[in-house]
């Protein structure tokens, strides 16, 4: 399977946190903000297009936006959708890391 221009449309960018960090390490389990109107099928095929790994499960989770002040004005800042992808027994990812 070659990956395409859809594919990357779907998969926005790598979540680096210390929880998806150590996620990575034990349960081989990796975290990417998707988007929105992405779906659990799309997001398996999109992640085994282009890093040429096997997914076995796919968890969507839909975070909201968060109410931000700055003084006395108040905004909200915008939701996303995320996506954490097991994949199967001894294969792993080269997420580039940010500094």
């Amino acid at each position: 399977m070659s990956a395409n221009s859809e594919h990357f449309n779907i998969l926005r960018q790598p979540v680096i946190t210390e929880k998806s960090y150590e996620a990575s390490g034990g349960s081989n389990q990796y975290t990417f903000r998707i988007a929105r109107e992405a779906t659990k099928r799309q997001v398996k095929a999109a992640v085994e297009a282009i890093f040429e790994v096997d997914v076995e499960k796919v968890q969507v989770i839909n975070m909201p936006g968060k109410e931000k002040r700055r003084g006395q004005h108040t905004g909200h800042r915008a939701g996303y959708r995320k996506a954490m992808i097991r994949l199967a027994e001894g294969q792993t990812l080269e997420v580039a890391e940010e500094v």
